[in-house]
């Protein structure tokens, strides 16, 4: 009996464990709400952005991925949209990534890999 009741705790715990990790993940594998932070002004679906810390939304525009792109900490945040496509990742990203491209002296958002999701949003 009392082993049965240890195997049934552990299944539990196993079980809850499983269920946050995956917690905040959507049926993509991306969460719905991220924070980025760009050290330079970076161009984003065609808008300017300051430097500075940003919360970056994923919605669906029917079968279009949108990220919503809003400056934190400003008393007039900037915002940008961009339609962007989901790369599966061959396993969980390990941290958050950056990739731009250049034109001139402006950068160019490219890609974006958030820890802990299994895909990639490409711009």
């Amino acid at each position: 009996m009392r082993a049965i009741k240890l195997v049934a705790l552990l299944s539990v715990i196993v079980l809850s464990v499983s269920v946050l990790s995956l917690a905040g993940l959507n049926k993509f594998g991306v969460a719905d709400v991220q924070k980025v932070s760009f050290s330079e002004p970076i161009t984003v679906g065609g808008v300017q952005l300051p430097k500075g810390d940003y919360r970056v939304e994923h919605t669906m525009q029917g079968e279009d991925h949108i990220m919503v792109f809003t400056q934190l900490h400003a008393s007039n945040p900037a915002v940008a949209k961009a339609k962007c496509q989901l790369v599966k990742l061959a396993s969980k990203a390990e941290r958050t990534q950056v990739l731009y491209d250049h034109n001139g002296e402006t950068h160019i958002l490219q890609e974006l890999e958030f820890r802990g999701e299994t895909a990639k949003h490409v711009f």
